[in-house]
């Protein structure tokens, strides 16, 4: 997948594919910015990746999606001001089946973004002139 990235003004950069864009933004002196920051934009695929492999689930065996809700926590080691943990906890309403709570687990564990962050890919950064 190629993305394009340009920086449309201000502190906003914006990635370009498809026919999609994807707006971010950095906080101000003034308050927040337009839009997410990177950062956030990548916090909330974790937790919107393992959504989709939840409602997959769901949706496959005919289960309500009504009520069910993913709140994600992430926990930064104070000593490194990394992420050092996420949480994922996947909301149920008291209705749906329980047999099925730790399959719906385990279906979001599935979640592409995660499995890449286990087994992350090499960066090469590099500059190339263009005319």
């Amino acid at each position: 997948m190629e993305m394009l990235i340009d920086f449309p003004g201000g502190s906003r950069v914006d990635a370009h594919f498809g026919p999609y864009t994807v707006k971010t933004d950095q906080p101000g002196m003034s308050g927040p910015g337009s839009a997410p920051t990177p950062f956030a934009v990548f916090l909330s695929s974790i937790g919107t990746c393992a959504g989709i492999f939840v409602l997959g689930f769901c949706q496959q065996r005919g289960l309500p999606t009504e009520g069910i809700r993913i709140i994600q926590r992430a926990h930064t080691d104070p000593a490194t001001h990394m992420v050092g943990n996420i949480d994922l906890e996947i909301q149920v309403p008291p209705t749906f089946p329980e047999r099925y709570r730790e399959a719906l687990v385990r279906s979001a564990e599935l979640c592409a973004v995660k499995r890449h962050l286990e087994n992350p890919p090499t960066f090469n950064t590099y500059t190339q002139v263009v005319e």
